[in-house]
């Protein structure tokens, strides 16, 4: 994308958190409605010491049931905010809950683009033009990624990983709020805090995201995720001089990031190919650059 300033930061930012989404599960936050369930009701606190284990117990087998399913439909908004502006990303495909693979398309500021997960490879093709090496398609090695930003990446991105959430649940972590309809489906939520501490890499990834990763998770009767949401702020790379307002610091920019995800159609086939190698352009290298420099 030529575009430039505050609007194409907030747009890469939205593609890095579409990908964080669409890969990721069992991830989510609660955000500004704290204290209410998803139909906007309040929700009383499930506070006692045996909610709290039966709790902790539905979230931690959360995860493996619902990999267990395979695959599924997924629906996806993602709100990127910084600097007063704001970009929201939507996006529906299909994806593979045990290795990551996924077939998406989004749509961001009135721009449509298809995007694949394929063997831990982000394939994107942007609108007609846009996408640079002129060729109609981009990838980035996720996994070369991950290995210069440490482990932390890793376990945030990696499904096979998830689990190592999971493990950094305690009872007195997980407070049950009530019940909601999520796509036609009785759910029972759960918010949940993580100490970051307990993750992979988690004195790096504090820096990044804070002490604790605060989660909502709707489980359905089967005890697997329909629903996640994640409200995240985390510290960018400075912003640009020609992108800045006037008088404006210059230093690392607070940027949140409000991930929500549906699942339905448990088994749905997933179709992810690769694109043609010749029609590729490797972008790999610049994520890992972009990636050091905002680290």
């Amino acid at each position: 994308m030529a575009r430039t300033g505050s609007g194409s930061r907030l747009a890469a930012l939205s593609v890095a958190g579409v990908l964080a989404g669409t890969v990721l599960v069992g991830c989510g936050d609660g955000g500004s409605d704290s204290g209410k369930d998803a139909t906007g009701k309040g929700a009383s606190a499930g506070g006692s010491a045996g909610a709290r284990e039966e709790g902790t117990r539905a979230v931690r087998s959360a995860y493996e049931r619902t990999a267990g399913e395979d695959t599924a439909r997924v629906t996806l908004k993602v709100r990127t905010s910084a600097e007063g502006a704001s970009v929201t990303a939507d996006g529906k495909g299909t994806v593979d809950l045990e290795d990551g693979d996924s077939v998406m398309t989004l749509t961001a500021e009135g721009r449509r683009m298809e995007q694949r997960v394929v063997d831990q490879v982000l394939y994107q093709k942007p609108p007609a033009g846009q996408a640079p090496g002129g060729k109609p398609w981009i990838k980035i090695d996720l996994e070369k990624v991950a290995a210069r930003q440490g482990a932390a990446g890793q376990s945030m991105n990696d499904p096979a990983r998830s689990a190592a959430l999971a493990k950094a649940v305690d009872d007195k972590d997980v407070t049950k709020k009530g019940s909601a309809d999520v796509g036609g489906v009785r759910t029972t939520r759960y918010r949940v805090t993580v100490d970051v501490a307990e993750l992979p890499d988690g004195e790096r990834l504090s820096k990044q995201i804070g002490p604790t990763l605060p989660m909502d998770l709707w489980l359905d009767d089967e005890g697997r995720i329909r629903r996640q949401q994640v409200d995240m702020t985390v510290e960018a790379g400075p912003a640009s001089q020609g992108g800045s307002r006037a008088g404006a610091s210059s230093g690392p920019q607070r940027v949140t990031v409000r991930t929500v995800l549906e699942f339905t159609d448990f088994g749905v086939e997933v179709d992810a190919d690769a694109p043609p190698a010749r029609q590729v352009t490797d972008m790999t290298d610049e994520a890992v650059k972009q990636g050091t420099t905002q680290s």
